[in-house]
């Protein structure tokens, strides 16, 4: 099997080529001419042209924030998955230290855990409930 690690890293790397339009040629014309020693009008036009491609790229980071961010959310629900499985095999591990083994001495050391972990999946949860509202606001309005 391969490493989680270097699956992650092929698909962030996909993800950002896929995200990378290809230069235009007029935009490298502009670039060409603005390397090269021109008068001011052409300066100004150079840096007035590069002011509107701003505001265009902060409209268009919008749906990049909303993936990436949608992306956070699916990971923080994985997390409140594997916590709660957590608690599950927290609570029979003390049924079996308690009623089974007879291990009394063991049963609050697993209780604190259950404890921490229980306060966990309830932070957990309601961070999710509040950052699904934060994806809710990022999509685009039909």
């Amino acid at each position: 099997m391969s490493d989680p690690r270097n699956v992650a890293h092929n698909k962030k790397v996909k993800q950002e080529k896929e995200h990378h339009e290809p230069v235009s040629a007029d935009a490298k014309a502009k670039k060409g001419r603005a390397g090269k020693t021109a008068d001011v009008t052409d300066q100004s036009d150079a840096v007035a042209s590069s002011a509107v491609p701003a505001a265009v790229a902060k409209v268009e980071q919008a749906p990049g924030e909303l993936e990436k961010s949608m992306a956070v959310l699916s990971k923080l629900k994985e997390m409140e998955f594997h916590s709660r499985a957590n608690i599950e095999t927290l609570a029979g591990l003390t049924l079996t230290i308690e009623d089974e083994l007879k291990q009394k001495d063991f049963s609050e050391p697993i209780g604190g855990l259950y404890s921490a972990q229980d306060q966990f999946h309830t932070k957990i949860a309601a961070l999710i409930a509040s950052y699904e509202v934060k994806c809710e606001s990022l999509k685009p309005s039909a």
